[in-house]
Order: C-alpha cells, then sequence, then structure tokens
C-alpha cells in the first residue's frame, strides 16, 4: 500500500531541474501566477561564515523545479517570488531556509506558512522532523540518506535529485490538512503570525542571534565579539575558526595583564590579528 502511495505522489508532480537563464526566467513567470508553493533548500554551511546556497527546490500543485543555484547568473531575480506577497510559500522548519536565501542572496521571503510551527501547535509536543510529519499525513516513509550529502559536486546523483524533490513534494498536501485542522479551532491566523516571526528571524545578519545569546554583557565583551565576527566575514569562515567561544572570557582577562600580545598570538596564532585585536580593545 505505501509503496502504491509512493508511486503516486511520484507521478503526479513532474520534476525540472532548471540550470540555464532561460529556464530560470521560464519558471519564475510561471510561478508567478502561483497562490501557493512549497519551498526548500539545500546548501553547504560546513567551513564558510555565509553558506553556500546549491539548490531551491519549488513545488506547485503539478510540479516540482529543481533550482541549481551553481549554474545561474542571476539568482536575484528570485526576489520577484520570495518577496510576491500573493503567493504564499510552504516551508519545513522556515527559519534556517531563510536565513540562507537571506545570507547568500540577499533575499527576504513574505507570507510564509510553516509546517513544523503548525504541527507543533497541533500536536502540543517538540519540533517534528519533515519525515515524521510526512509520515503522519500522508502515511508515507521518505528516504533521508542524502542529508548530509555535498550538494556543491555536480552533476547530481538520481538519489540526490530523489531527495531534494521529496522535500517539497509534500508540503502543499500536509499544509492543506493542518489548514483545515487550525481553521476548526480558530488557531490558524495564529500560525500564520508565527510563521511570519519565523521568516522575520530568518532575515537578520548573522551576527545579531548570536550577540543575544552572548553571556557576558560587558562593552568589551561585546566589542571582542563583534570584532571576531568583522574577521570571520572578511575571510568568510566561521567565527570559531578565529578563535573559539570559551576563549573570550579568557582573552578580556589577558588583556588586563600588561603584556598580552604573546597570549593573543598563541590563541590567534597571528600576529597582525593580535596588534589589531589589542587596538580595538584599547577603544572600549
Amino acid at each position: 500500500m505505501l509503496s502504491k502511495l509512493k508511486n503516486f505522489f511520484s507521478k503526479k508532480l513532474n520534476v525540472s531541474i532548471v540550470d540555464t537563464d532561460d529556464k530560470f526566467d521560464e519558471i519564475l513567470y510561471e510561478l508567478s501566477f502561483e497562490n501557493i508553493i512549497g519551498i526548500d533548500t539545500e546548501f553547504d554551511w560546513r567551513n564558510t561564515y555565509y553558506p553556500k546556497l546549491a539548490l531551491i527546490q519549488i513545488s506547485t500543485s503539478k510540479k516540482i523545479f529543481l533550482i541549481d543555484c551553481l549554474k545561474l547568473n542571476n539568482l536575484n531575480k528570485f526576489k520577484s517570488i520570495s518577496e510576491n506577497n500573493d503567493i504564499c510559500k510552504i516551508f519545513h522548519a522556515s527559519r534556517s531556509d531563510i536565513t540562507v536565501l537571506f545570507c547568500s542572496l540577499g533575499l527576504k521571503v513574505f507570507n510564509t506558512f510553516d509546517v513544523q510551527v503548525a504541527e507543533k501547535f497541533i500536536s502540543k509536543s517538540d519540533s517534528k522532523s519533515y519525515s515524521k510529519i510526512v509520515l503522519k499525513y500522508l502515511n508515507l516513509g521518505i528516504d533521508k540518506s542524502e542529508t548530509n550529502s555535498n550538494w556543491l559536486i555536480r552533476p547530481l546523483t538520481a538519489s540526490q535529485i530523489d531527495y531534494a524533490a521529496n522535500d517539497v513534494r509534500y508540503l502543499i498536501k500536509i499544509f492543506e490538512k493542518q489548514k483545515k485542522i487550525l481553521k476548526k479551532n480558530d488557531s490558524f491566523v495564529f500560525i500564520q503570525d508565527l510563521s511570519k516571526k519565523e521568516a522575520i528571524l530568518g532575515s537578520q545578519e548573522l551576527y545579531i542571534p548570536r550577540l543575544k545569546k552572548l553571556k557576558f554583557k560587558e562593552k568589551m565583551a561585546k566589542e571582542l565579539f563583534m570584532w571576531r565576527e568583522k574577521i570571520a566575514m572578511e575571510r568568510n569562515i566561521p567565527p570559531s575558526f578565529v578563535f573559539k567561544d570559551r576563549y573570550l572570557k579568557k582573552i578580556l582577562n589577558i588583556y588586563k595583564e600588561n603584556n598580552p600580545k604573546k597570549d593573543f598570538y598563541d590563541i590567534l596564532k597571528n600576529e597582525k590579528l593580535a596588534d589589531d585585536l589589542i587596538k580595538t580593545l584599547e577603544k572600549c
């Protein structure tokens, strides 16, 4: 029975890879007439400050588009869809995907609905994975073996294409089922508002939520934190590659000593950075 259902859904939605600028223009025009779409992204974010966007997956009621971000020249055109208030965009865990779109392309996303946020409210439980939500509403199991795949390698494998397509294949159907439940108890607008808040949180500079989590509130600690962010942004490396969080307090204590440069160099492994850090803290 499960295999029959899976084949039914697979055959119903045609999958197209969008890897030329002409195709991209065509699907953007086509999508402009849709009222609702599903969205997901695939990216690499292991050794850089900013995420490397590899794919944008889009589903409509009849088609799936896999937008190959490594092959297209002007991805900012997607703004015509992402910021179109007349198109409802369905996500699972929207903040993550919207953060990637914002940080890699500078795009915001308006009119969103997050099925993970909705499910947390409906089931009164912790956040559920996409696969568990698909299983609950459609009684389908999906393969997640490509979760940690390298999405920057081309050509994509058949398994990767299937995985990427499945990540948006069921979003609209899940949304429709959740919407009925939420409408019955007058909670649909509430979830829309929560989804909007998630989108706003995703559309901010990366340092903002990190700075809010900083345990040390004194001015010098914030200056040190932002200095590390600045270096990480300039070099496009994770902040931990400059120095790890555990050194924040140690650096502040070292600075109070008479000759911190040597100790700074031991942590940063770079004399120029050590000098720059001392100058920054001296301004506090």
